[in-house]
């Protein structure tokens, strides 16, 4: 039996009855890397030690409780795993080991899962697209265009079948606007549920995962934030404690076995859903099959029992320069913390982790140092989209949003561009690529609302095309509820060449 392509909850369950071991199945998805990657470019650094680790799990006298048994897993490259440089996507960056791993890493770990290889990201993750001096990442689905950004690598790797679950994280949909560039699944928390990178962007980034099937997703996610009860929310759209028993320290630190409470009776999930095809500010296009594609969500969801209407109203202009100005402002800071001393380790940020002669000097990408100079120049003016953000968060989200229980828009505005060249072009470019690619994740970064991307239809062009559900703080139960019953009318497909 073939693993490689099979979901982590197949796999899981699979070592934790002793029907594989977690070497054999480490070992076939380096296999599938091995041959895979060199197209795609996903993966910065392959982890050969991966079989060792997985031959280890196997002696673990909790095996048959880990949620994750021998799961692999691949990590971007801007957060520490021990004993790995963490380059974040540059040549500025130290190869130095890092000492210990971040949280998010440990507790995957925790849970059984094998981390496989660190992914490719842009410099410092500051763009939407997925090419560095390490190299370019390329969309399995065309190879010529890119993979979107900046948890680049995690998600072509997914989207590729080389892991079922990857870690990254998003600042202004560095989860999501790749997810729905290859065709996965991702969930961008929202604040406070899983511990932030070290470089949390003044609290705009979140840790999150992307999987192939949502029923990992939700798994994942639930390691990840320590919560055993989000494993099964995706079934009912609410928190649920899991049937089998589970070490209660794969998520918590307690060295104690939980045993499940009576199961609750079952609930109707049904909610007031909006759907928003056109939520861009005028002036700002969207393509008109990521809006049909919109309205293909909303008729499923209408089907599957819920209400749903319509949301006409367009984001404010406001608030897209706010994003835009604190995007550019909190590029200016990555950059330049390259060059500020280190304030402590394992915390899953850049700052400090520098190569001699970094902070705006010529290791750093032409794109890196644009940015970072626009940025200055916004902060210095004060125009660094703060007030613009506190309005967003205090009031003007939830007025915005209206009395729906989530909000369904389209994740990107145009199918993703070309590959490569972005990272040796000037500021205007750039700029002017992102605003165009990807317009419609930032908004909910700068209120701290969880979003989620779901694959749902295929372009024109052949490429994948992805929605947007945005829920309230609270509401990941309900996005993963309804992530499963589109994945159930909208079953996966794999790219071309990538499904066996």
């Amino acid at each position: 039996m073939s693993w490689a392509g099979r979901s982590a909850v197949e796999i899981a369950s699979a070592v934790r009855r002793g029907e594989v071991s977690a070497e054999a199945v480490v070992e076939e998805h380096l296999d599938v890397i091995a041959r895979r990657d060199p197209q795609v470019g996903a993966f910065r650094r392959v982890r050969k030690q991966a079989v060792e680790e997985a031959r280890a799990l196997g002696g673990r006298r909790d095996l048959a409780d880990l949620p994750l048994a021998g799961v692999p897993v691949a990590v971007k490259d801007n957060l520490e795993v021990a004993g790995e440089a963490m380059r974040a996507g540059s040549a500025a960056t130290a190869v130095v080991p890092e000492p210990r791993d971040h949280e998010t890493v440990a507790r995957l770990r925790a849970a059984g899962a094998v981390v496989v290889g660190l992914t490719n990201l842009p410099e410092l993750g500051l763009v939407g697209f997925g090419d560095s001096v390490h190299g370019t990442v390329r969309n399995p689905w065309n190879l010529s265009r890119t993979a979107g950004g900046s948890s680049s690598g995690s998600a072509a790797a997914v989207a590729a079948g080389m892991v079922p679950i990857a870690l990254g994280n998003d600042g202004m949909g560095s989860l999501r606007i790749p997810a729905a560039a290859c065709g996965v699944f991702a969930v961008k928390p929202g604040a406070g549920l899983v511990p932030r990178p070290g470089d949390d962007w003044d609290g705009l980034s979140e840790n999150g995962p992307l999987a192939a099937h949502v029923p990992d997703l939700a798994l994942a996610l639930s390691v990840l934030a320590a919560d055993p009860a989000l494993a099964e929310s995706w079934r009912a759209g609410r928190r649920r404690e899991p049937a089998p028993r589970m070490l209660r320290s794969v998520w918590a630190g307690e060295d104690e076995v939980w045993e499940p409470p009576a199961p609750p009776a079952e609930e109707e999930f049904d909610l007031r859903i909006a759907y928003a095809p056109q939520p861009l500010p005028a002036g700002l296009p969207m393509d008109r099959e990521f809006r049909a594609a919109v309205r293909g969500a909303a008729e499923t969801l209408r089907v599957a029992g819920h209400t749903v209407v319509e949301h006409e109203r367009r984001l404010p202009f406001w608030l897209g320069l706010s994003t835009m100005a604190a995007w550019l402002s909190r590029a200016a800071e990555a950059v330049d913390g390259l060059s500020r001393p280190t304030t402590g380790g394992g915390t899953g940020g850049t700052t400090g982790n520098r190569a001699e002669g970094a902070g705006g000097g010529p290791e750093l990408d032409r794109r890196s140092r644009a940015l970072a100079r626009g940025g200055r120049v916004l902060k210095a003016l004060s125009l660094d989209g703060a007030r613009g953000r506190a309005r967003w968060q205090a009031y003007a989200a939830d007025q915005w949003f209206g009395d729906a229980d989530v909000l369904i828009t389209p994740v990107l505005a145009t199918v993703p561009p070309t590959a490569g060249g972005w990272r040796e072009r000037g500021f205007a470019r750039n700029a002017l690529a992102n605003m165009r690619f990807a317009p419609a994740t930032g908004p909910w970064n700068m209120c701290g609302w969880p979003a989620l991307a779901v694959p749902i239809a295929t372009h024109s062009t052949g490429m994948p095309i992805g929605v947007q559900l945005v829920a309230p703080p609270g509401g990941e139960p309900q996005l993963l509820g309804l992530a499963a019953q589109l994945e159930a009318a909208h079953p996966l497909v794999r790219p071309p060449g990538m499904s066996t």
